[in-house]
């Protein structure tokens, strides 16, 4: 099974990844072994997110193994600018054994203070949103992109969910990359023929 985790915060913006995470409930029907998605956060604890929905997850993230994960997603949030320590040692920690870690919005703002962005491509809500960061000399690195993928890590702001959504479904490769590219096509154009291409089977 493919195991994603997503890192649950207070203010965590509903709208980074709404895309990503219905795309993964799609992709568990037809990937061998399944996809599965861990909703976890610090001591298991309820969040409130910035739409103001109360999120209880699944997991404290203390129990997680990072053995098996296969992808962490950092969505952004108001509080990104200091504390999280326990989930940032694990994005380290995924990083360093070639695991996949994806961040956008305030979420890059954690990788950043991670020092997971100082040696890699990767792009935020603007260069200035990560200027004067905790551990972050990146800045050479820096693209005004819509996403970056560099080697396992994912950057993205937060005005691009769905190119985050595509870019973690393409690391993890739980579609063919036509089906990626017809998902994709639907829901920045809202044309009928990625729809019909979607449930015909001829992505």
């Amino acid at each position: 099974m493919t195991n994603v985790v997503l890192y649950a915060t207070d203010t965590m913006a509903d709208w980074e990844y709404g895309y990503l995470t219905a795309g993964l409930a799609m992709a568990d029907e037809d990937v061998p072994g399944g996809v599965g998605l861990t909703v976890a956060s610090v001591g298991g604890k309820a969040v409130t997110t910035a739409g103001r929905l109360t999120v209880q997850p699944g997991a404290d993230l203390a129990g997680l193994d990072p053995e098996q994960i296969d992808l962490l997603v950092l969505p952004g949030g108001d509080t990104w600018g200091e504390g999280h320590d326990e989930v940032l040692a694990l994005a380290r920690t995924l990083v360093q054994n070639g695991r996949p870690v994806a961040g956008i919005c305030g979420g890059t703002r954690g990788l950043a203070r991670a020092g997971l962005l100082n040696q890699r491509r990767h792009t935020s809500n603007a260069l200035e949103a990560l200027a004067g960061t905790e551990n972050y000399t990146g800045q050479d690195l820096y693209q005004e992109a819509r996403t970056v993928v560099d080697g396992n890590v994912i950057t993205a702001p937060g005005t691009a969910p769905l190119e985050f959504a595509k870019a973690v479904f393409e690391v993890l490769g739980v579609f063919p990359q036509p089906v990626i590219d017809a998902w994709y096509g639907l829901y920045t154009t809202g044309e009928r023929k990625y729809y019909d291409l979607l449930v015909g089977g001829e992505a």
